[in-house]
């Protein structure tokens, strides 16, 4: 049977990342199946307190129970402010809440509790927050990570549903080569300096390569040049897909080290391609993938030798390099739409 359902997206301008590929990888699976599916998004600005308290309180305003005159029969809210959206059949595939006044709070993330007026805001979001999560016929989270944080600090329950990646079964794997690659949004909180300051301990003269776009990559190459291993650092800006198949399927391994991740496509992506994972011991979702000598490293956030040491081991032996990336192939064997698209209908059902 088809369906018409809205894939509810809160949308930075300007900003892309894993929130635009989940929705859009949603929605192509979905029309896959037979189904009319639209994606509808409204702009989220943060900017200040007042907008994202109306970016919040647009959501609740949307109607989306129709369009020209024929029902929707099914809403999927996303990340916030997104699930506040009201529709008498509403399922949330949480990305994440308002982080700034949840986990983050009190870490060089977040500037909320500085000023008189955010207890009150954050009362008021989190009261939505409440209702809007609350009302859904089903709740799922996109890891054990985010649908944690929605238990601790709202008491609230989701089932962990894990996203596959864009490209499905396009990722292969080669002979690890000489760089270790990293890609992602060059944001603060995904941490690309750590792999930089590794990079510039290690003695086995390994590259890294990094791929995205974003506010960081003037000061990592600086940092590069400060550290001396500017020749040794390659940032590739946005890349086209084979060309990024191609980076994981020769690397020696993938770093993937952010702050508290929400899930982590990277981690997902690079096993696929059967890559060794190097993260950190506070990376958040990415560690429900990644074992310690089984199928990557996990290192202290605060110690770049740490990190260079495992890039050296590997480096010196390429056949542990190939183990640790087929036991990673094995951890994320049953990602699925087949296992994601029944549970997101099920209040259809």
């Amino acid at each position: 049977m088809s369906y018409r359902i809205a894939i509810c997206a809160a949308q930075i301008p300007f900003v892309r990342g894993g929130a635009e590929v989940l929705y859009e990888s949603l929605r192509d699976e979905l029309l896959r199946r037979g189904h009319q599916v639209e994606i509808v998004s409204l702009p989220f600005n943060w900017s200040t307190r007042l907008n994202i308290v109306q970016s919040a309180l647009a959501w609740r305003l949307v109607d989306l129970t129709s369009a020209a005159g024929q029902p929707i029969d099914l809403v999927i809210g996303t990340r916030f402010p997104s699930y506040l959206v009201r529709h008498p059949r509403k399922v949330v595939w949480l990305i994440h809440q308002f982080r700034q006044i949840y986990e983050l709070k009190g870490t060089r993330f977040s500037d909320f509790g500085v000023r008189p007026e955010d207890p009150g805001i954050e009362a008021m979001l989190t009261r939505l927050d409440q209702r809007g999560l609350g009302e859904a016929r089903a709740r799922f989270a996109i890891s054990r990570n985010s649908a944690e944080r929605l238990r601790r600090f709202n008491g609230l329950d989701a089932e962990p549903l894990y996203p596959p990646p864009k490209l499905g079964d396009r990722y292969r794997s080669e002979a690890p080569g000489e760089y270790v690659f990293c890609v992602g949004r060059l944001d603060p909180m995904k941490r690309f300096d750590h792999l930089v300051r590794a990079v510039a301990q290690t003695r086995s003269g390994v590259r890294c390569v990094l791929a995205g776009e974003g506010p960081e990559r003037e000061r990592l190459l600086r940092l590069a040049a400060e550290l001396g291993v500017a020749d040794r650092v390659e940032i590739l800006g946005r890349i086209e897909d084979e060309r990024l198949i191609e980076l994981y399927a020769r690397a020696l391994a993938v770093h993937y080290a952010p702050f508290d991740e929400d899930y982590g496509y990277v981690t997902v992506e690079a096993f696929k391609s059967g890559r060794a994972v190097l993260t950190s011991s506070d990376s958040g979702g990415v560690l429900e993938f990644v074992r310690d000598g089984e199928n990557g490293f996990v290192t202290d956030p605060d110690s770049p030798r740490e990190l260079a040491l495992r890039i050296d081991r590997l480096a010196a032996d390429r056949e542990l390099a190939r183990a640790l990336g087929r036991r990673g192939q094995l951890a994320v064997a049953g990602i699925s739409w087949d296992a994601v698209v029944p549970r997101l209908l099920s209040p259809l059902r």
